[in-house]
């Protein structure tokens, strides 16, 4: 049952369920969650709100005397959903991911401009744009990671924090994180690389492989990022430390303080996967982008790199078969993964385009594998560079 409650009456336990308010007025990125952490709680009640909805079915109720007072019951058929995350077709949401990319990329890069300049920064600002692409990946979690995977040589460094920052949310809302841990791993994504900054453009922006003199200084951009975002103060120390250790490895085999095992934080652990995903998937100007559902399974081999145990919730997060992935189906015909469905991770909607019988392009058809009796099944993944499909990106990034 929703109860609307002054904020007088809130105690931890309770279930935000939506805030009575413009989002202006409250210091949260999302609009509904569970009470647990007091900090929240003083924040709410310091804000500009005055009263709030709780969801009593999902968390603490309020007592008799605040019921009498300040509490509105109402049996309603459905929750409230905040239009802003209600689920979007891929379609709606992709309109919504490009306006939300552009604005990233300006906000990012006059960040990351700054941090180069050697002036201080300010990440807190972002905080907005982390909830719009929190709000993005709750409405529909393929659209805004996929299209971030298109980058050009003048944007890469920007739209990979973009990705990361979305894929982080995705793994934190799967492994069903706090407020606080969700706000601070988006954000954590947006500036892990705030480091490279201070590195040399014509390393940064090199198109070849580094020397080894070189691939020295760039490792040097975790600690460097550090120092950043340290002497700004106005992250939290889990935000610094993804900074500082998305590149260690389990083994001890990473950098830059070849931590091992425990030593390793679960958020930077998270930033890990999140960031080897993005920058194996991205096209390059020295190498192609993996495919999607290859680049999983390639993860999925490197012992000791990563925990498997966030690895496997980021699957989870992403599907096994990701949006943009190429696969083969049982009739002989290939396909590119265009959405997510609920059903399963093995039944995603296709876009089927190609006949290996024929070996000819067919008329594309939209196959969704969820459907009851569907008798199309994904029998094998396949590797784009073993077929002349220049057009991939464009089957994926424009739904039907």
């Amino acid at each position: 049952m929703l109860k609307r409650v002054d904020v007088a009456h809130l105690k931890t336990g309770m279930f935000i369920q939506e805030f009575c308010g413009s989002w202006l007025n409250h210091p949260f990125w999302r609009s509904n969650f569970l009470l647990s952490e007091p900090s929240d709680l003083k924040r709410i009640q310091e804000s500009a709100l005055r009263e709030v909805w709780i969801d009593t079915a999902r968390g603490l109720d309020v007592g008799a005397s605040a019921t009498r007072e300040a509490a509105q019951a109402i049996p309603p058929p459905q929750p409230p959903q905040d239009p802003e995350t209600r689920p979007a077709s891929m379609r709606e949401e992709m309109a919504r991911a490009v306006k939300i990319c552009e604005k990233a990329r300006e906000s990012v890069t006059a960040m990351f401009q700054e941090a180069r300049m050697g002036k201080a920064v300010d990440p807190a600002q972002t905080m907005p744009l982390v909830s719009e692409i929190s709000d993005s990946m709750q409405r529909n979690p393929g659209a805004l990671v996929s299209l971030a995977r298109l980058k050009t040589a003048d944007n890469y460094t920007y739209m990979h924090s973009v990705a990361v920052s979305a894929l982080m949310i995705a793994l934190a809302r799967q492994m069903q994180f706090s407020e606080e841990d969700m706000r601070d791993i988006g954000l954590a994504g947006l500036i892990h690389d705030i480091g490279k900054m201070k590195v040399p453009l014509e390393i940064l922006n090199k198109n070849g492989k580094l020397t080894d003199e070189e691939f020295a200084v760039m490792k040097s951009h975790p600690r460097l990022g550090y120092e950043i975002l340290k002497e700004c103060g106005t992250v939290s120390e889990k935000v610094m430390d993804v900074c500082l250790s998305h590149h260690e490895k389990l083994d001890g085999s990473g950098y830059p303080n070849h931590l091992r095992g425990d030593a390793v934080s679960r958020f930077a652990r998270m930033g890990a996967v999140c960031d080897v995903y993005d920058a194996i998937t991205s096209e390059r100007p020295y190498k192609n982008g993996w495919d999607p559902a290859e680049s999983l399974h390639k993860m999925s081999e490197w012992h000791g790199h990563f925990d498997m145990y966030l690895f496997r919730a980021f699957v989870k997060s992403l599907g096994i078969y990701p949006v943009g992935s190429l696969v083969r189906l049982n009739s002989g015909r290939l396909g590119v993964v265009i959405e997510q469905t609920q059903k399963s991770l093995l039944t995603p909607r296709i876009k089927v385009f190609f006949s290996t019988k024929s070996k000819s392009r067919v008329p594309p058809e939209i196959v969704d594998l969820s459907r009851p009796n569907c008798p199309e099944k994904i029998v094998s993944r396949e590797e784009p560079d073993n077929w002349d499909f220049s057009d991939l990106d464009h089957l994926w990034a424009i739904p039907t």
